[in-house]
């Protein structure tokens, strides 16, 4: 396990002057990501946040090998790069030693929505590669539209809060339940409020031969409406409440890696967004028990398959 000192001497992959907004959680995540990971990367962004503030033409803030590609096929584009440097190395053009990991990024919307074809596909093929989703929970590059991340009762602007609704009216899809039951070698999910959770799971995940998949709860300032300052704060409170459960399946045995001391109720995390801002009233506390019940039955659910 790397400490903070050794993580810190590794040089940035993404260089400073990027255009992302002050706090941005993604970019944190993105960042953490790539320092975890000790060979050189290839790396692949679908369409989305990441990708527009590093590599807006004629700049870039890559300094490794970089693709960008269309929102809907970036599991396919590395899926693809892989299969190129595993033919180059059998036919002796790439030393055998070398050693590369390939890493594709995706936001929510380009991951459990518009890519999951090609993630699904990629997962299948059984292609060495790690997929990571910087998660969320909405189309926030092209003007906070819901996917099927955003949460129950979350506003976005197609889901929007007024006299006769209420934000978003379904939960959230299990993407990363859906990753484990393609029965690959190892899915997670983390948050950059534990920076050793997440960067073992990266390291874990690029040590391993064959396809992987990492979810991470990524909070967005203006998409949710916080100040920046509030970002890792929030991320850490939706672990605290389980809303966002840390747990990895590994080899298909499942294991919780963060389990609260004190389990928190929901409100705790919900009432520091301004999405969430019309559930604060008296009128709204069905939804909000609604929103606990679920949380409290999906941690339950970890729970006992924790324990097989």
């Amino acid at each position: 396990m790397a400490t903070i000192k050794e993580l810190s001497k590794k040089k940035e992959i993404i260089s400073g002057g990027h255009r992302a907004c002050a706090g941005c959680i993604p970019m944190i995540a993105m960042r953490q990501v790539l320092r975890a990971a000790s060979n050189p990367v290839v790396v692949g962004c679908a369409t989305g946040c990441m990708e527009v503030v590093t590599t807006i033409y004629p700049y870039t803030a890559w300094r490794s090998s970089y693709i960008h590609n269309a929102f809907e096929n970036v599991a396919a584009t590395i899926s693809g790069v892989e299969t190129a440097y595993r033919i180059l190395k059998k036919k002796g053009k790439i030393p055998e030693d070398t050693k590369i990991d390939f890493i594709a990024f995706g936001g929510d919307g380009g991951t459990y929505d518009i890519g999951i074809q090609s993630l699904s596909g990629a997962m299948e093929r059984g292609h060495n590669m790690l997929y990571v989703c910087y998660n969320n929970e909405a189309y926030m590059n092209t003007g906070v539209q819901r996917s099927s991340a955003t949460p129950y009762g979350a506003f976005t602007n197609t889901a929007p809060s007024g006299s006769v609704s209420f934000g978003k009216k379904q939960f959230s899809k299990d993407l990363t339940g859906i990753m484990a039951a393609h029965r690959i070698p190892y899915v997670a999910q983390t948050s950059v409020s534990h920076w050793r959770d997440l960067v073992n799971k990266v390291q874990k995940a690029l040590s391993i031969d064959g396809p992987t998949f990492l979810n991470i709860l990524a909070p967005c300032q203006l998409g949710w409406r916080f100040p920046p300052e509030k970002g890792v704060e929030i991320a850490r409170l939706a672990v605290e409440t389980c809303f966002w459960p840390l747990y990895e399946v590994e080899n298909g045995k499942l294991r919780i890696t963060i389990k609260p001391k004190e389990k928190k109720p929901v409100l705790e995390y919900i009432k520091l967004q301004g999405r969430f801002r019309h559930l604060m009233k008296d009128s709204a506390k069905d939804v909000v028990d609604k929103i606990q019940k679920e949380i409290d039955l999906r941690w339950e659910e970890l729970l006992e398959k924790s324990k097989v």
